[in-house]
């Protein structure tokens, strides 16, 4: 039997990741129409907006789990889509991604103009909702964690006698709680929902990393 070694993850990036895990299930038949709306989907919302998709962006957006078991039952569809010029293989960054066809882009229009089309919550959309129940979570703590600080930094102040290299040291850290304690309000309390139109980008490079909450943010 092998031995499989895991990584035990920080305190808000698993709880998150549970999470996240709870939404996806075991690959179930779609439709053809669903799988052109999944890379469709995928398409745009793409952060950098590149019109591809890779294998695990259309099993995320159909609410699958990513396994082998999930591609080797999409497979036939997408060979049978690709054969029928409704999608087409992409090679960028050493990756194997699909893209739809002009010929898929008609297809995907007919389906939603009959109304055969639906899909899962967009895992952008999970992410954000994910992020919002996390920072509920845990920023309590991360306000009594500051105020803790706050009341030490006033003692240190109060010695005069504090060494150059615990000031150093208490400045990395006030520094790491108070951007994990904005990013918390960001994620609850001003992060607007996604649009299932475009990309949900953040122009605020970290705001969004709840994973790195537990793990000197910012550091």
């Amino acid at each position: 039997m092998s031995r499989r070694s895991t990584v035990e993850l920080p305190e808000s990036a698993r709880r998150f990741h549970e999470l996240y895990r709870s939404d996806l299930t075991a690959v179930e038949p779609v439709s053809d129409a669903q799988i052109l709306a999944a890379i469709d989907r995928a398409e745009a919302h793409d952060r950098n907006q590149v019109p591809d998709a890779g294998r695990w962006d259309v099993a995320a957006h159909l609410g699958f789990v990513h396994n082998s078991w999930t591609t080797r039952q999409l497979r036939p569809q997408m060979d049978a889509l690709r054969s029928a010029g409704r999608i087409r293989d992409v090679r960028r960054l050493g990756l194997d991604l699909v893209a739809l066809t002009s010929t898929g882009r008609r297809a995907l229009r007919k389906a939603r103009g009959a109304g055969e089309v639906s899909l899962p919550e967009s895992p952008q959309h999970r992410i954000w909702r994910h992020s919002r129940t996390v920072a509920t979570d845990r920023i309590d703590g991360f306000r009594e964690a500051l105020r803790a600080s706050v009341a030490e930094l006033g003692a240190l102040l109060e010695t005069g006698q504090t060494p150059s290299d615990a000031w150093f040291e208490f400045g990395r850290r006030l520094s790491a709680e108070y951007r994990r304690l904005g990013s918390a309000t960001y994620c609850l309390a001003e992060w607007a929902e996604p649009d299932d139109a475009t990309a949900d980008v953040d122009k605020v490079l970290g705001r969004r990393n709840v994973w790195g909450w537990d793990n000197s943010y910012g550091y």
